[in-house]
């Protein structure tokens, strides 16, 4: 018997051996390791991976045009690559015709999710690029224009995407209104009651309409912003409503755990979209937007992607109640 076990011992010495021997003939001037770790993943430097400030002074009418901005936010449209995570998912995502909405409908659409995005109808070119890369995977693409601001229509957004998709599972309440303002007396009833009802009734009255449809298992994220935790004070109104949304992402997530869907947030530092050229920042703040960061530029919307698709996926299903953060090192959580 023990000379069983002496054995044993050897070949796991000997096993042993050759393993080191594998590990150290690449250094020691073999070749054929070398050969075999080419096709493994890059890394980059985060500091040098997108532009940096200062950048040129470029207004747009609300709700702008990513399409029309110098640089383009990156939305992952040449970059991310699926795996199969969301395969057979079906999702709505508000503004998901730039910034981070986009970038997640084409994440999702190559991990295999059919996708409806919705959008307000001046970003129509926009809307397009991003069902054509959908369709592009092989995934259903449904284009649902309309103004989250009113009920009804939120109400038939649902429906739409329910009857298009074939289902839903995946809600990703991301458009939001945001527009800097230097002083409270300044800002008026009209725009405090358009931010108020983008940024907080609509995702109320989404979520209220796709709770029926939702079976077990189904995902709902919210779009806050480090804005929750660290008010800018031109931004009065929207940072409320990034406040307000990681308190419904909390508290809906201890609602609706027992019935199997899981609710989280993600949160959002300084990222290079449209709501920064279209009235969301003073001009010399978004001229130089994102210097602030440890990274000295603000995040792409590619650089969150992976952040939807992990909420989303089945993977996740420990996670409800939390915010995941992404800000460059500053802000929370």
């Amino acid at each position: 018997m023990e000379d069983n076990k002496m054995s044993r011992r050897q070949v796991v010495a000997g096993l042993g051996t050759t393993m080191a021997a594998l590990v150290v003939s690449p250094v020691l001037g073999g070749t054929k390791m070398e050969t075999n770790l080419e096709g493994a993943a890059k890394i980059s430097d985060p500091t040098k991976l997108y532009p940096k400030p200062p950048f040129k002074s470029q207004p747009q009418p609300w709700p702008g045009l990513q399409s029309k901005m110098d640089p383009v936010p990156d939305c992952g449209e040449t970059s991310y690559r699926g795996s199969g995570r969301l395969t057979g998912r079906k999702a709505l995502i508000t503004g998901g015709d730039s910034g981070m909405g986009r970038a997640a409908a084409i994440a999702y659409a190559r991990e295999g999710a059919d996708v409806a995005i919705n959008y307000y109808p001046t970003e129509e070119p926009d809307a397009q690029e991003v069902i054509a890369l959908i369709r592009k995977e092989g995934r259903k693409a449904i284009a649902i224009p309309g103004d989250l601001r009113s009920e009804d229509f939120c109400k038939t957004l649902v429906q739409k995407a329910v009857s298009g998709l074939g289902g839903l599972d995946i809600i990703v309440n991301n458009a939001g209104r945001q527009q800097s303002v230097v002083s409270i007396a300044d800002l008026t009833t009209e725009e405090f009651d358009a931010t108020m009802k983008t940024n907080i009734y609509a995702p109320f009255w989404i979520i209220k309409a796709a709770l029926p449809h939702l079976p077990a298992g189904s995902a709902i994220i919210g779009t806050t912003s480090e804005q929750a935790y660290d008010p800018s004070p031109d931004l009065y109104a929207y940072a409320q409503t990034k406040a307000a949304t990681m308190n419904y992402v909390k508290s809906l997530a201890k609602q609706l755990g027992p019935k199997g869907i899981r609710v989280n947030g993600v949160a959002p530092g300084p990222i290079w979209t449209a709501l920064q050229i279209s009235g969301g920042a003073q001009p010399e703040k978004q001229q130089m937007f994102g210097s602030w960061t440890m990274l000295a530029r603000p995040g792409q919307p590619a650089e969150l992607a992976s952040i939807y698709v992990q909420l989303a996926a089945a993977d996740a299903s420990f996670a409800t109640g939390q915010i995941y953060g992404s800000s460059g090192g500053v802000g929370m959580p």
